[in-house]
């Protein structure tokens, strides 16, 4: 293997750990929404066929509607981010006494007096761009998104299907290989292993203990199964018999 080809490896690896968080609670949300509704089926004591139909009506109509929020909500906040910028340069121009107040109050309340706040202050209004990122992110609180929102979307939307496919598979094995292995069961195997790798995932995210992670990733799936399910179960009885 050469180095230029570790190097573009590198790269991809590097990409993927950039959108890793999208991924996660994208995965996340489909197996939760998905596994919901095949117990809910299951609940409602419904068809095979129809489970596997709702399954996926849901599942790429609530991973395309999840995906285009991701996008949007990206959209904005960089929007957002490129509004206040404009203004920021805009003051810079037109009140640079004020603006320079500010700077030097930023730095005031972070310790730096005399002569060596007026060093910084100097130093950072020498330059518009660097005047204007100080402004951004201490006046502000604003970070720029570096991330593309259509790929946040795409991540998101992926992840969703891909996760949450798992709670169908058993569904759809035994559709057209017909089985007397029990169903649901199965399935809850499957994807309590989905919820324990995704929870794994969701730690290396948010820098937390994995187990932390994984216990509440599982649990949060457990408890809109138990919830599906007994809708599901009280609606048969309803509407059904």
């Amino acid at each position: 293997m050469n180095e230029a080809h570790i190097h573009q490896e590198s790269k991809y690896f590097q990409k993927l750990q950039e959108y890793l968080r999208e991924f996660v609670y994208g995965g996340i949300d489909g197996a939760v929404t998905t596994f919901a509704v095949v117990a809910g089926g299951f609940g409602a004591d419904l068809d095979p066929g129809i489970i596997i139909i709702l399954g996926f009506a849901n599942l790429l109509a609530d991973g395309f509607s999840m995906s285009v929020g991701a996008y949007l909500s990206a959209k904005s906040d960089k929007e957002n981010y490129k509004k206040h910028e404009s203004l920021e340069y805009w003051e810079i121009e037109h009140l640079p006494e004020i603006e320079r107040a500010e700077i030097a109050d930023i730095y005031r309340a972070k310790g730096f007096n005399g002569e060596l706040l007026e060093k910084v202050v100097d130093q950072i209004t020498s330059n518009k761009d660097l005047w204007v990122a100080e402004m951004m992110k201490d006046e502000l609180n604003l970070m720029e998104e570096t991330k593309s929102p259509f790929k946040i979307g795409v991540a998101t939307f992926v992840s969703f299907l891909i996760v949450g496919f798992i709670p169908l598979l058993v569904y759809l094995y035994t559709f057209f290989y017909p089985s007397t292995i029990n169903i649901f069961f199965w399935t809850s195997v499957l994807t309590g292993l989905a919820f324990v790798v995704i929870g794994a995932l969701k730690s290396l995210v948010n820098q937390t203990s994995i187990i932390k992670s994984i216990a509440e990733t599982v649990a949060l799936g457990l408890l809109a199964a138990v919830v599906a399910y007994y809708v599901g179960d009280i609606l048969e009885n309803f509407f059904i018999k």
